[in-house]
């Protein structure tokens, strides 16, 4: 059996404490903006980086209001996550270049969701060979940057868009 070292991931493996109720609304609670990786704060919806994530810079658009699905969400939230989703492919874009970018929703247990009762939209970079051999047969990812790493990059490129179109 191969090895693959991640020492660093000790830290939040020691210290994850899984909360009751759901996740993205624990975050959303929250003003612990660093601790939480959320990136932007807006009127209806909130981004964040995933925890877990495929690739460098996976990040999700949330609304604060607890919904299953699109259509439990009012209009104006709807459109502001859509406003979200294209700050946050500009951002990814300017901070690592990717050569594609994946938008989508998994709405339910049963489509994928990890949090099935709370929708949110996921914005992921991708680069071609990001789905290598360690991916594919491996069962293993590899994501080459720390999550802090990554959260600093990405506030940035968000608080220099918030100057002049993003919605708060």
């Amino acid at each position: 059996m191969d090895h693959l070292w991640s020492p660093w991931r000790y830290r939040y493996l020691s210290e994850a404490r899984k909360p009751e109720g759901c996740i993205f609304c624990h975050i959303s609670a929250s003003p612990d903006n660093e601790l939480n990786l959320v990136l932007h704060r807006a009127r209806h919806n909130y981004v964040v980086l995933n925890r877990y994530p495929y690739t460098t810079g996976h990040l999700m658009v949330i609304p604060y209001q607890h919904a299953a699905s699109l259509a439990e969400i009012p209009a104006e939230t709807a459109a502001e996550m859509m406003t979200l989703t294209r700050a946050a492919e500009t951002c990814l874009r300017n901070v690592y270049s990717p050569d594609g970018i994946n938008v989508g929703m998994n709405i339910g247990e049963s489509a994928g969701a990890g949090v099935a009762g709370h929708i949110h939209m996921h914005v992921l970079a991708r680069w071609f060979g990001d789905a290598n051999f360690m991916s594919t047969i491996g069962e293993t990812r590899v994501v080459p940057e720390e999550l802090d790493v990554t959260w600093t990059r990405l506030s940035k490129a968000f608080n220099s868009l918030s100057e002049s179109n993003l919605p708060r």
